[in-house]
C-alpha cells in the first residue's frame, strides 16, 4: 500500500478555523479528478470503509450541488451536502461542505489537483465558520474519515 510512500498530511493550527490536507498520488490529475467527480467512483472511496454510502445528488459544475449519506453499521445516517462555486476540470473545485449533524456550520473548501509530471498533489484547504466548528468536526471523526478516504482513493486511482 502507498500509505507510507504517500502519506496524507492534515494540518489544523490551534486557535484558527483553517484546515489543510495534502496527499500525493502516483496517478495523473485527470485520473484523480475523474475518481473525485464520477458518482460511480465516489461511492467507492469517500468516507470510512465501514460505512455504506448513498448519493442523493452529485452535480459537479459551477452552481451544481451534492448531497450524500453515510450509513453506519448500526444504520445511523450521516448527511453531507454542499454547492460547487467554481470547477476547472482536472485542476480545481471550490465548494461548500456541510455535515447536517452540525447545521448552519458550513465550511468553504478549495481543492487543487497539481500535476507533478504524471503524479498528482491534491491539496484541500477548508475554512470553517469558527474554531469551535472545526474542533467539533475533529471530535466527530473527520480526521479518521479523511485519512481513510485518501487511502481508498489512492487504491482506486493506482490499482
Amino acid at each position: 500500500m502507498n500509505a507510507t510512500q504517500n502519506p496524507t498530511t492534515i494540518t489544523a493550527t490551534p486557535g484558527t478555523p483553517f484546515l489543510e490536507m495534502v496527499r500525493e498520488f502516483d496517478a495523473p490529475p485527470d485520473r484523480v479528478w475523474h475518481a473525485a467527480t464520477d458518482p460511480d467512483l465516489v461511492v467507492r472511496w469517500l468516507g470510512p470503509s465501514r460505512n455504506d454510502m448513498r448519493l442523493e445528488s452529485w452535480d459537479v459544475r459551477p452552481g451544481g450541488s451534492y448531497h450524500y449519506v453515510h450509513i453506519t453499521p448500526d444504520g445511523t445516517e450521516q448527511h453531507f451536502r454542499g454547492v460547487y462555486h467554481q470547477v476547472v476540470e482536472n485542476e480545481l473545485a471550490i465548494q461548500t461542505f456541510e455535515w447536517l449533524g452540525a447545521p448552519n456550520q458550513v465550511a468553504v473548501e478549495t481543492v487543487r489537483y497539481d500535476d507533478l509530471g504524471g503524479r498528482t498533489r491534491m491539496t484541500t484547504r477548508s475554512v470553517f465558520p469558527s474554531v469551535e466548528a472545526l474542533e467539533m468536526a475533529f471530535q466527530n471523526g473527520m480526521e479518521y474519515g479523511m485519512r481513510e478516504s485518501m487511502e481508498r482513493l489512492d487504491a482506486l486511482v493506482t490499482g
